[in-house]
């Protein structure tokens, strides 16, 4: 067991970064090669999107979706894209949950567009807009992660305001210090660090996978936070907790930045997939409907909204200006004539599926 760590007490003597250990071991330098070159090439495919707005919502709101069911919130693909689609107010928490975590991205994203610095203030303005409350750093005692099968506590996160920003802040110089580590790898060591803060009462979890995300876009290995990450964690959530405890536990860190760069390559491949996937069925639907529609209810700029997100209204195609509304609820109802997309009410609105693009997000 690590020195001064014991479960019960606040650990407040969780040492800063870098580990006194040398993670750089020739395993992790091949291993962070290669998954460069998955990272890479997703970002490469990426460019290749006309309109890179197709990617960001259908991709977010999955990772969103997978990040907030590691914490056991569960709701279905098909609720949350309606409900970001229909923005009814009738959405059940799980949902709404989902849809923060996607804000709450967001947010982050366009902070460190104006301002490129991960910092405690954005870390706390994410778990804010998580939990949609102004819930702070922890200042009251009695946190603890316990083993939910045996009730055992097994770590108890530093205590005090003061001493939990002070190892924010060490986290935060460590996250912009230029010492030559390749990024990928100080990816892992900061989930880890920021994961042992355990700065929040709740909202650690996905405020941590959303920090992940950041990381990547704020050293330029990917332009938009599309990386669908937590995909590989929910597949493999029991060693996610058990080599978190191992690294706090016995230093084990190369088994856990072994693990978190593959959760990297692997997802960066299945992203890189998607996208390619998502780019020929676009072509595809294009030519359809350029084969299909009359002359007078074609348009590109049309069809490339259908994939913005799966579920379309007349609202979204008025808000692009692409027609006004009349014309746009004629231009989705031939579009459905021709079978790209199916109409459903949701409450009081009309909503357009593009049926082949959910079945490619969802497998269905």
């Amino acid at each position: 067991m690590s020195p001064g760590f014991n479960p019960e007490k606040p650990y407040n003597n969780l040492p800063p970064l870098p580990p006194s250990k040398d993670v750089e071991t020739k395993l992790i330098l091949r291993k962070a090669a290669s998954c460069a070159r998955a990272i890479g090439e997703l970002k490469g495919i990426a460019r290749t999107i006309p309109n890179q707005a197709i990617l960001i919502d259908s991709l977010i709101l999955q990772e969103a979706q997978s990040s907030t069911e590691i914490e056991n919130i569960v709701t279905t693909t098909d609720a949350v894209y309606k409900a970001f689609s229909s923005g009814t107010a009738q959405t059940d928490p799980a949902t709404k949950e989902v849809l923060r975590y996607r804000e709450a991205l967001w947010h982050g994203y366009n902070r460190l567009k104006n301002k490129p610095i991960l910092s405690t203030n954005l870390f706390v303005d994410c778990v804010q807009i998580l939990k949609e409350n102004q819930a702070g750093v922890r200042r009251t005692p009695g946190t603890r992660v316990i083993n939910e099968s045996t009730r055992q506590i097994i770590y108890t996160p530093p205590e005090g305001e003061s001493v939990i920003r002070d190892k924010l802040a060490q986290l935060e110089k460590y996250i912009h210090s230029d010492d030559g580590m390749d990024p990928i790898i100080k990816l892992a060591l900061i989930h880890y660090q920021f994961e042992a803060i355990h700065p929040f009462s709740d909202g650690n979890g996905r405020t941590g996978r959303i920090i992940n995300l950041l990381y990547l876009v704020l050293n330029g290995l990917l332009e938009y936070p599309v990386l669908y990450l937590s995909k590989y964690i929910i597949e493999h959530k029991n060693d996610y907790y058990r080599l978190l405890r191992e690294v706090t536990m016995e230093q084990a860190w190369e088994p856990w930045v072994e693990y978190m760069l593959t959760a990297v390559e692997e997802t960066a491949l299945f992203t890189l997939d998607r996208i390619i996937s998502i780019k020929s069925l676009l072509d595809k639907t294009i030519e359809r409907a350029r084969a299909e529609l009359p002359t007078t209810t074609y348009s590109k700029e049309l069809v490339e909204l259908l994939f913005e997100r799966p579920y379309t209204k007349v609202q979204h195609v008025v808000e692009k200006g692409i027609v006004k509304r009349q014309a746009a609820s004629r231009y989705l109802n031939a579009l459905e004539e021709i079978n790209i997309l199916r109409s459903q009410k949701v409450g009081k609105e009309v909503l357009f599926l593009n049926v082949e693009l959910y079945a490619l997000l969802t497998g269905d």
